[in-house]
């Protein structure tokens, strides 16, 4: 789908997109560095986490501005752009949405007016009480006639922007204080005022957010790999229940809330880079483990273990080791093939529509394979990857998960909201193998899971896999993706993301056929 620009749009086959990554927000101040151009470097490492649209705010101490718009990183900005972004300090954001529609309006950095100035913010996450802030927000300024709001903003970030606005000459930060104990769910918040950088981390930590040192300065992002890129060196991770102050005292620290653990699993099976830590464990190493752990738990005989690039690699390499079945890449995917305008005809997506993955024929033809993939969500990458190894002429392939099914949705950041949309959900494993086509199929059991993570289980949240969810829900009708949608249409109350999840790589190779009902 071609944007009006004429640059590429995100979607391979428009409308067909699977569950999507969490957003990566990342926050810069270092005077004397070109900090926009740090910010696009940081927020190119952090693409993964979101490819609907990216922003950058600067500050140069008097006044902020931003630049933002719908697409990849290196879509949205250019040298020219990058050099009108001046200042001292930067706030950048790559977005998927979980709350609110994907459209321009929607895309962040937010602005909003404080108490004293000018407030840029980004967000990682999402909120679960969003109905209640936006009764807050009327309670307390009436219905927007300015802002983010008014000019059609429809996430939890734009009301958490709004709320910052404060109380006539409260600083930002002491208005941060007094709100983010009332803001509930996931949020990993980075944001400015003219002359100070802030970042704050939900009591539960669901996402990462970490803190850095550069030379000259200092950098807060989802992910280290963002500190790598930039040439900064990790310092610690920001801690769940932090708030944090940067300006040229330093960093400042103090509690909004007390700490109570519950980090996403689902960073360590699928969200984050591989290259990243989380809570001191390395994601590929727990990956790695992962595919041994299936391996032990689970049998077959096969001539090759071949994984679904690129994120059942870690998993199939450890499988493959364990088992002692020879590790294959069985398939080849075109690393040049992130997004197009094309649209395919009915004919070429009979065929099945091959730009981003092919299977080898001549590693694949006869053997018995044992195709490893991180998870299961809808199914029909699944569905797909089968047809694909079948049509290459494997003679049996053998499905190994390395998490377990994916039975409840995710109201913290991964768009898979709903469980009418889940495979997984009502339908037994030899159900859900015969739908994707394999002879068999296996996953890990939890334990496996959370043990390859060496995190204590408590400190996990396992919702999806599990339905125990540690943040407390509100009622069906306040929640939602386009609960502020249905608000602004006056239907009722709002109700309301931000992380793609592992269906969304691999829709360019769907056919119609792959594309069943969810459970079969």
């Amino acid at each position: 789908m071609a944007r009006g620009d004429g640059k590429l749009s995100h979607d391979l086959l428009p409308g067909e997109k699977g569950p999507q990554d969490a957003c990566g927000v990342l926050g810069i101040w270092a005077p004397g560095e070109e900090v926009a151009k740090l910010t696009y470097y940081g927020l190119y490492s952090l693409q993964h986490r979101g490819q609907e649209s990216a922003g950058i705010a600067t500050s140069d101490g008097k006044r902020i501005s931003v630049y933002k718009d719908m697409g990849l990183v290196s879509q949205v900005f250019d040298e020219s752009t990058l050099n009108t972004l001046t200042g001292h300090m930067a706030v950048g954001h790559c977005r998927y949405s979980t709350t609110g529609s994907a459209n321009w309006a929607n895309a962040q950095p937010t602005l909003g007016a404080t108490g004293s100035g000018t407030v840029a913010l980004a967000h990682n996450g999402n909120l679960t009480n969003s109905a209640e802030l936006h009764e807050l927000v009327i309670e307390r300024y009436g219905v927007p006639t300015a802002g983010e709001m008014a000019q059609g903003n429809t996430t939890d970030t734009a009301l958490v922007t709004t709320l910052l606005q404060g109380k006539e000459g409260h600083t930002l930060e002491e208005t941060a204080m007094e709100l983010l104990p009332k803001v509930h769910g996931a949020f990993s918040f980075v944001f400015m005022d003219e002359h100070t950088l802030y970042a704050a981390r939900d009591p539960h930590g669901v996402r990462p957010l970490v803190l850095g040192r550069l030379d000259s300065g200092w950098v807060v992002a989802s992910e280290g790999a963002a500190l790598n890129t930039i040439g900064a060196s990790l310092i610690r991770e920001i801690e769940p229940g932090e708030f944090i102050a940067i300006d040229e005292e330093g960093v400042r620290s103090q509690r909004f809330a007390p700490a109570t653990p519950a980090g996403c699993v689902f960073e360590y099976v699928y969200l984050a880079r591989p290259d990243a830590t989380i809570a001191g464990r390395s994601v590929y190493e727990s990956r790695v483990e992962m595919g041994r752990q299936l391996a032990r738990e689970n049998s077959a005989v096969a001539d090759l273990v071949i994984p679904v690039p690129e994120s059942g690699t870690p998993a199939a390499i450890g499988y493959a080791e364990q088992s002692g079945i020879p590790f294959a890449h069985g398939f080849v995917k075109n690393a040049y093939v992130g997004r197009t305008f094309i649209q395919p005809s009915e004919t070429l997506r009979r065929l099945g529509i091959k730009l981003k993955l092919n299977a080898l024929e001549s590693v694949i033809r006869g053997k018995r394979i044992v195709v490893v993939d991180d998870s299961i969500v809808r199914g029909n990458t699944q569905r797909a990857v089968v047809r694909m190894l079948r049509e290459a002429g494997a003679a049996e392939v053998h499905v190994k998960i390395s998490s377990p099914p994916v039975r409840w949705p995710c109201f913290y950041g991964i768009d898979f909201a709903s469980r009418a949309e889940l495979i997984a959900n009502g339908a037994a494993v030899d159900e859900i193998c015969k739908s994707i086509g394999a002879d068999s199929l296996e996953y890990i059991s939890e334990d496996g899971m959370i043990n390859a993570t060496e995190q204590p289980r408590e400190r996990l949240c396992t919702a999806c896999f599990t339905g125990t969810y540690p943040i407390e829900l509100p009622s069906s009708d306040r929640l939602g993706k386009n609960l502020l949608e249905r608000t602004k249409a006056g239907n009722a109350t709002p109700s309301t993301g931000c992380d793609p999840g592992p269906d969304s790589e691999m829709e360019s190779i769907l056919t119609d056929e792959d594309r069943t009902a969810s459970n079969p």
